[in-house]
């Protein structure tokens, strides 16, 4: 990349600049659901001819989604034996390509919106060439792998007025919208405190993994390697990258915090109309410089948002090992439950008259559950008319959302004004594990303004050859 420090100031103008377009963006620009975007003129019975990057793993069950909505004529992947060869066989008719950006120059005529589904440091690169070319974007959380391009998607996808949405999709849940209704219309009343959880990591990172793999490792012939690495920094190709557990390095994933907290954290993030935390800081198990640590617990710091509170928002991760070698899941304390049996994974948000909780992962479209508590005060309770629209809750449900806000309909609920928001803040945990210290942020020009260190992990160098 040129010029980083003459890019970076370039950037932070750009940012203020957009910023205080949108104020107060955080209390509507963000938090506005059922209007309409600018897309197509089109037949709400026109098929959408989309293009699926990445159709291995998580891209598996995305291009199934879209192939039952849409025309899916291109196809790409870095592994031809893993993601293209059964690809081709259930879409015949697509074409298929190893590197996005020889398909997007190839058929970008032919191509009206992008799924990107590849893993995380390749997100941006994907989704950005995708937007400027004015393509549509569905793209897998996080929406990024850094925060810097959590902020240029989000600026990217309002310029090119294209539809987005980020793939959590617990945000099609009915039970998720009832959440974000129940929190808005008081129910619990005045929330000052957020707790999120996760059992996550289920990957080898530290203390299994501290350190690259030196031996010397022969690339499997239908394994692009360079095409893998995109824009991260080079290094010889190991099975312990890919094709699974890449997640737990910090060159190629975000750890269990993006892992998760794009889903986990979605539900309260939502409901308390969030925008950027004053300060973040973190407590983790040993840094090291490959991957993420083995348990991490962080709190960011919102400051009030018109008539809403502060709010302190925690999350755990992760386990820890004691001096005896027991090994224990980081969680939330026992108190914070009411008698409640603690799960793996959740969230609660605690209010001045009660506590919403809601057990799981909020990944899960159809059976988001939740609780208010203590559950006798809300024996009789029915809460306030819905507000919000209902999908129904499904992985297929949140693309359909998102193709038909192409052909004109309502704006999809985590559509890259909110997804990046949401995505930066997220980010922004695994910047104060890897700093160390508590984080003043400055939201608006994305500065962590008592850690100038910290810059070289909010926007780091693409390799040669790769940008967004």
């Amino acid at each position: 990349m040129t010029s980083m420090n003459s890019k970076r100031k370039t950037n932070r103008r750009t940012n203020r600049r957009s910023f205080l377009q949108q104020s107060s963006g955080i209390g509507v620009a963000f938090w506005v659901w059922g209007n309409r975007i600018s897309a197509a003129d089109r037949s709400p019975n026109e098929k959408i001819n989309v293009a699926c990057i990445g159709v291995a793993g998580k891209g598996n069950t995305d291009s199934n989604n879209v192939g039952e909505l849409a025309n899916v004529v291109a196809i790409c992947d870095i592994d031809e034996e893993r993601g293209l060869a059964k690809k081709k066989i259930q879409f015949p008719q697509a074409k298929a390509y190893t590197d996005f950006r020889k398909m997007l120059d190839d058929m970008g005529s032919s191509i009206d919106a992008v799924t990107v589904s590849t893993p995380d440091h390749t997100h941006a690169a994907a989704a950005m060439m995708a937007i400027k070319m004015g393509k549509h974007v569905y793209c897998q959380k996080p929406l990024t792998h850094t925060i810097h391009e959590a902020r240029a998607m989000r600026e990217a996808a309002a310029k090119y007025k294209v539809v987005t949405q980020m793939g959590n999709q617990g945000s099609t849940s009915d039970g998720l919208r009832r959440c974000v209704e129940l929190i808005q219309a008081g129910a619990i009343g005045s929330v000052r405190e957020v707790h999120v959880w996760t059992n996550r990591p289920g990957w080898p990172q530290a203390p299994q993994i501290v350190a690259r793999p030196t031996e010397i490792v022969t690339v499997p012939p239908t394994v692009h390697w360079d095409l893998f690495l995109g824009p991260a920094p080079e290094r010889p190709y190991n099975p312990c990258y890919h094709p699974k557990n890449w997640r737990g390095w910090w060159d190629f994933g975000t750890g269990a915090l993006g892992d998760m907290g794009c889903h986990t954290a979605n539900m309260p993030f939502m409901a308390l109309k969030l925008g950027y935390p004053t300060s973040v800081v973190a407590q983790s198990g040993e840094v090291n410089p490959e991957t993420y640590p083995s348990w991490a617990s962080i709190q960011w710091d919102f400051p009030a948002r018109g008539e809403l509170p502060p709010v302190k928002f925690k999350w755990y991760e992760g386990k820890k090992i004691a001096s005896d070698g027991a090994v224990q899941m980081n969680l939330p304390s026992a108190d914070l439950f009411k008698g409640e049996a603690v799960p793996s994974s959740g969230s609660l948000l605690v209010g001045d008259k009660g506590t919403l909780f809601a057990p799981g992962d909020g990944d899960n479209g159809k059976n988001f559950q939740f609780k208010l508590l203590p559950e006798k005060d809300f024996a009789q309770f029915e809460g306030p008319a819905p507000t919000l629209a209902r999908n129904g809750g499904s992985d297929l449900g949140q693309k359909r959302e998102w193709l038909d806000a192409i052909k004109g309909g309502p704006t999809p609920f985590s559509n890259f004004a909110y997804a990046g928001l949401l995505t930066e803040t997220i980010l922004l945990g695994n910047l104060a594990i890897r700093v160390g210290k508590k984080i003043e942020w400055d939201g608006p020009n994305m500065q962590a303004t008592n850690a100038p260190e910290a810059a070289q992990y909010i926007s780091p160098e693409y390799r040669k050859g790769w940008s967004m």
